[in-house]
């Protein structure tokens, strides 16, 4: 089969059948969400992933409740089919696009949830990420981010709970080349060792949504960043981009953000904003560098599982464990106060941080 669903859509980049995405095998096409109470509790997370070259589907649920990350994950062969937007119990489903999406996980072992995500504004596009290790290119793709606010409800072990009015959250929509699958076993010659460092602040303001981003390198260098803030209902033209600039703290004995301080040049936005921890979320639960659910492993079929992630209980410095979502209060120095989330991870050396290893902890 080559034909699909997608081909009686106008999507085509190629003159192929929209089941073929060009040549590189990494390439993907992702959705993930987030949401949580005006008060930071109730966080939930939730992700799917197509991997053309792979044939592959995975999906991820997620939800924070009494310091416990109780996680569905989902994997499946795609077929080719790349509107197929579901892997075992979970969904997602584009009501309006570019506005409204709905997810789904029907009951798996005693977690089920209904939810409808309803965008603020139009959606900020993100620079182009294209990184490079050596000739190889590591990362190529193109993001959209939008704020939003969620209805519905999530049930976990028989306790089902309507989300809590003024949810909001995020959402995020990227395609194009990301390490996925297998790792390649052939090194490049002289390749560096590994390092990383992202940070990813979406914040909801009542006026309107703030982003700032950043890719680092070893020294503290931007090589890819962006502020931008949109006002409630703003259209594509309507946004305005800026400059951030980003003083961190790490709790002690992780690599864990801790809180921070962001100052801005962009116009609309406080020109100070800080950041107050209210929880922790562990991407792993959404297979991001998870050594057993990664990104386009094959798991046959069809497998889902459950997993239960004891907060208090895991290994910081574990490499699973680096890549966190934090919950966070925020407060502008014009009196503004926000709620977001503060998304680090950091692999490897950091000089602005002190880190000079490639997993030693803050002190």
């Amino acid at each position: 089969m080559v034909l699909s669903r997608g081909d009686d859509y106008p999507i085509h980049q190629t003159p192929e059948p929209v089941a073929f995405a060009g040549t590189d095998r990494n390439f993907y096409d992702r959705y993930f969400f987030n949401g949580y109470a005006p008060d930071g509790s109730g966080f939930f997370a939730v992700a799917l992933g197509i991997y053309p070259h792979l044939d592959i589907i995975d999906a991820h649920f997620n939800v924070v409740r009494d310091g416990v990350q109780h996680c569905v994950h989902a994997s499946a062969e795609l077929g080719m089919e790349r509107m197929a937007m579901a892997a075992g119990p979970i969904s997602v489903e584009i009501i309006e696009a570019l506005n409204i999406l709905r997810i789904r996980l029907e009951p798996f072992e005693g977690m089920a949830a209904d939810i409808t995500f309803t965008g603020r504004a139009f959606p900020i596009e993100e620079p182009r990420f294209t990184h490079r290790i050596g000739p190889r290119a590591f990362m190529d793709y193109t993001r959209l981010t939008q704020n939003g606010g969620y209805e519905g409800w999530i049930e976990v072990d028989g306790d089902k709970q309507d989300l809590a009015a003024g949810t909001m959250g995020t959402r995020d929509r990227s395609w194009g080349v990301r390490p996925i699958g297998a790792r390649d076993t052939q090194p490049m010659p002289g390749a560096p060792l590994p390092g990383f460092f992202w940070q990813w602040t979406p914040i909801n303001f009542p006026g309107g949504s703030l982003f700032f981003h950043v890719n680092n390198d070893a020294q503290g260098n931007a090589w890819n960043t962006r502020a931008a803030w949109a006002g409630e209902g703003a259209s594509a033209d309507e946004i305005t981009e800026g400059h951030g600039s980003m003083r961190t703290r790490l709790e002690q004995g992780t690599r864990w953000p801790s809180g921070g301080t962001l100052s801005l040049a962009l116009r609309g936005a406080p020109e100070q904003v800080t950041f107050e921890p209210l929880g922790r979320f562990q991407m792993r639960g959404l297979g991001y560098t998870d050594p057993n659910w990664g990104h386009g492993l094959h798991h046959g079929p069809l497998e889902v599982v459950r997993e239960d992630i004891e907060l208090d209980d895991i290994d910081p410095l574990a490499p699973e464990n680096l890549h966190v979502q934090v919950p966070v209060r925020v407060s502008g120095n014009d009196g503004s106060e926000g709620i977001g989330v503060f998304e680090q991870l950091i692999i490897g050396p950091f000089a602005p941080l002190g880190l000079k290893e490639f997993l030693d902890a803050a002190d």
